[in-house]
């Protein structure tokens, strides 16, 4: 099933199913009003969602499963998850971090391929696919980040991480901005990001894990991550190289207390060894051009600037539609 949040005058939107092409939507707000009450009653609702999802993917209408369809379009999306309880975000491909520490001299982290590195984001302000990045300033470093995420029901404390899958409902895809002029001072303090990371992005459809097919196996998504910025080519890493998987960062993160239903967990910037991939975020460009050329040759976005997002399929299809946004500066109003 593929399912998304349509923005209305509340705070949580109003939740539909969309087409498996992405072009309909199904009302289902007599089973759900919004997607935190469908995580949160999942075993209940699952059955009947799945009947609205057969029927909106056959064209059966009148069939008491499904009255009409209506078109759907990514603009009217908020994220599927417009705000939520919590919002955990790894750090799993360690050609990231290695790049980072080779690049500025910076010291490895101990334990950082046996232990997984998470830091808890702000989960109350969630952007839509197409919704602009407002941002008050060029000079705080902005950098997109093309993430994967999954969003779990409620896990209990000290979940195993063979039994952490079961708790995925749902995948999406993200764009955890990041503030990189900011961030320095906030992560030597010790108490973690708070301006350096403004409001995440996602796009428009989160997806049932049978939706992957194949490519959703070890905990990992095993699918290409596409990003572009302002038209060109940025970069196409891969998935499936994260080095914890989704099981491993859920069971980490449950530990010691329970995920309430809804919480979110991303795999942190997807990077692969193969730099002829490309990149999913600027600062490891950055990072790759220091070590290659002495000195950096890329800044970061300026306002005006879009980035676009997407995964796909082999057949092309992109699986939860694409995150294109501008970074603009605050209105003057």
């Amino acid at each position: 099933m593929k399912l998304a949040t349509l923005k209305n005058p509340t705070l949580d939107g109003r939740l539909v199913l969309v087409s498996n092409d992405l072009t309909l939507a199904a009302e289902v707000s007599h089973l759900a009003p919004t997607l935190q009450y469908a995580i949160e009653h999942w075993p209940s609702l699952e059955p009947a969602l799945r009947e609205v999802d057969r029927a909106l993917n056959q064209g059966l209408m009148d069939t008491g499963s499904l009255d009409t369809a209506l078109p759907f379009a990514p603009s009217a999306a908020a994220a599927p998850l417009p705000r939520t309880w919590q919002w955990l975000d790894g750090s799993c491909f360690l050609s990231h971090g290695a790049l980072m520490q080779q690049a500025f001299q910076l010291q490895p982290i101990e334990g950082m391929d046996r232990i997984p590195l998470i830091y808890q984001g702000a989960g109350d302000d969630f952007l839509g696919p197409c919704e602009d990045i407002v941002l008050p300033s060029e000079e705080h470093g902005i950098d997109f980040e093309g993430e994967f995420g999954v969003i779990v029901d409620e896990v209990p404390m000290g979940t195993p991480a063979d039994q952490a899958l079961d708790h995925v409902r749902l995948i999406t895809l993200l764009n955890d901005v990041s503030l990189r002029a900011l961030g320095p001072r906030e992560m030597k303090t010790g108490f973690g990001f708070v301006q350096a990371k403004p409001s995440t992005s996602f796009a428009a459809v989160a997806v049932t894990p049978d939706e992957l097919g194949d490519a959703w196996r070890d905990g990992r998504i095993h699918l290409p991550l596409n990003v572009s910025w302002n038209g060109e080519w940025f970069g196409h890493p891969h998935g499936g190289a994260m080095h914890f998987g989704f099981h491993e960062l859920i069971a980490h993160a449950a530990l010691t207390r329970r995920l309430s239903a809804g919480t979110v967990i991303g795999s942190g910037t997807v990077s692969n060894h193969d730099r002829s991939v490309g990149s999913a975020c600027i600062s490891e460009r950055r990072a790759i051009e220091m070590i290659e050329f002495g000195e950096i040759r890329t800044g970061f976005m300026r306002f005006g600037d879009r980035v676009r997002i997407t995964a796909t399929l082999p057949d092309g299809s992109e699986l939860f539609g694409a995150i294109d946004q501008r970074v603009v500066a605050p209105s003057a109003e």
